[in-house]
């Protein structure tokens, strides 16, 4: 057989594929700024860890989440909190009741600073986009359910 047709690969590298971009703006607060320079800067050094070491797979592994990095602090939008408090918005904390009377709080933020454990939901989420613009008093339907917005801050 000619050597045309045989693919030949080299095993030293790994290439892994990129991790998916949001097709949303990348609005994120100044703290989700910072998270994103602080990633950037915590894989730069994981790549270069790696390279030193001779970890191939750890190489790609830093190399894939600097170009995922590198691409979100190139599109960041800071968006600032509105003065005028009164309706739920991008970086403003919203507290709901439900209809059971569970009172819930979280702060509207950035997709990848979003983390529902902390108190944080994306902007683009079913829960912030169900209270975005609404404010205190109003009720709004939630997952099937009718809540109360009890605070905005």
């Amino acid at each position: 057989m000619s050597r045309a047709f045989v693919k030949e690969t080299n095993n030293d590298t790994v290439e892994l594929p990129d991790r998916p971009i949001s097709p949303h703006r990348n609005f994120v607060t100044e703290a989700g700024l910072a998270e994103i320079k602080a990633a950037l800067g915590r894989f730069e050094a994981a790549y270069r860890a790696a390279r030193h070491e001779g970890d191939q797979d750890a190489v790609a592994a830093a190399a894939r989440e600097i170009r995922y990095w590198t691409a979100r602090l190139g599109t960041a939008e800071v968006v600032e909190p509105p003065a005028d408090r009164t309706t739920a918005s991008f970086g403003l904390t919203i507290t709901l009741r439900r209809d059971d009377g569970r009172e819930q709080s979280f702060k509207i933020v950035g997709e990848d600073e979003a983390e529902p454990s902390r108190g944080t939901v994306s902007y683009v989420s079913p829960l912030a986009r169900a209270v975005l613009s609404r404010g205190r008093g109003e009720a709004v339907m939630i997952a099937g359910r009718e809540v109360l917005i009890l605070d905005v801050r």
